[in-house]
């Protein structure tokens, strides 16, 4: 167990063996919560960016989906074997 010291802002510097010996590294993001006993948490998170799609890129999508006569044609010719 190590001493950190608690800043003027309220931050923590956490030693960078500790980081290295549970693989956090540069600027990953953190959970931090508390528990009844105020012990202090820290999880890594991942974090993923999303897409959100407007009406005009899901009716893109659906037309890319659609089902050509060629296509059809192919399909029930490939079952057919």
């Amino acid at each position: 167990m190590q001493l950190v010291k608690l800043g003027k802002k309220g931050q923590v510097s956490l030693p960078k063996a500790l980081l290295q010996r549970v693989g956090i590294s540069g600027e990953t993001p953190l959970m931090v919560d508390a528990t009844d006993d105020g012990a202090i948490i820290l999880r890594q998170v991942g974090v993923y960016p999303i897409e959100i799609y407007s009406d005009e890129r899901i009716a893109s999508f659906l037309e890319e989906d659609k089902m050509t006569p060629e296509k059809a044609s192919l399909l029930d010719r490939t079952l057919k074997k």
